[in-house]
């Protein structure tokens, strides 16, 4: 077994395990060498790193060089947990907080609430989620943990028009952003948007057209007229006819529906196998 530690001059320190069975000196031997690299650099800068340690050798890979690079990595790691006094997550909001994002969808589960409300603790950049909570029942626990800064409700999903207005009021009241999840069609994308002209915390609307999985056909092929959902620049009026305020080419429906609707969501998977989340 072969456990390197290394330090900072900060006080903080990491452990690694590089393991090569049978070949413990030899890793061992391998990891040394690489300290020739490491000595002296911040060691926050991970991935940095691990490029100069594999493509700075000429000869590279293998189970002595790659476990040796592990075993670093893994304490590299350790390290900036450490220095961050925190996980998974955390580590990479921090990461790209000097990039100002506009905001971070879900960076945990909506299951985990309360981790999602130790994050925004922790972080200037507004966290959204929502899209997986089905009434203002279930928007209420979000509401009092503080875990967000912008919701995001389904209309198609989290009942409707008249629950999701329910809904953006209740986060108006808790001073949220509302930003109606939509990667659907046009008469979902319209109910959204009777939903944002009427909220005075809406903040931006999501829309599919154009998306990766929109590969026959985009959400405006379903209207009678599309112009009346017409993008520019980021931006879509209101609809102002009647109802919705859009027409249903109900021909183009009725052909597409032929078809039928065996659309399945991609399932990703880690590098060992195991499924990895949305």
């Amino acid at each position: 077994m072969v456990i390197p530690k290394i330090e900072t001059d900060e006080g903080l320190f990491g452990w690694g395990e590089p393991v090569v069975e049978g070949r413990a000196h030899t890793v061992a031997t391998a990891v040394d060498e690489l300290s020739d690299y490491l000595i002296g650099k911040d060691p926050l800068q991970i991935e940095k790193h691990w490029q100069a340690m594999y493509r700075g050798a000429f000869y590279r890979g293998g189970p002595v060089l790659m476990s040796a690079i592990a075993g670093v990595d893994q304490a590299l790691w350790d390290i900036k947990g450490k220095y961050h006094n925190a996980p998974m997550a955390k580590v990479l909001i921090k990461a790209i907080e000097p990039y100002n994002p506009l905001f971070i969808e879900e960076p945990v589960l909506s299951e985990q609430l309360e981790t999602m409300a130790q994050l925004r603790r922790n972080t200037h950049i507004p966290i959204a989620t929502g899209e997986r909570l089905y009434s203002r029942f279930d928007y209420k626990s979000l509401f009092t943990l503080g875990a967000a800064d912008i919701i995001q409700p389904d209309l198609s999903h989290a009942g409707g028009i008249t629950e999701c207005k329910k809904i953006a009021a209740m986060a108006e009241s808790w001073d949220l952003a509302l930003a109606p999840h939509c990667p659907l069609g046009p008469i979902a994308l319209a109910a959204c948007l009777q939903i944002d002209a009427v909220s005075q915390n809406a903040f931006i609307q999501e829309q599919s057209q154009g998306i990766h999985y929109n590969q026959s056909n985009d959400l405006t092929d379903y209207l009678s007229d599309p112009s009346v959902l017409h993008f520019s620049d980021g931006y879509v009026d209101i609809p102002q006819g009647p109802g919705l305020g859009i027409d249903i080419n109900e021909d183009y429906v009725i052909e597409r529906s032929k078809e039928g609707h065996r659309w399945h969501n991609p399932i990703w998977q880690h590098r060992d196998g195991s499924i990895a989340e949305w």
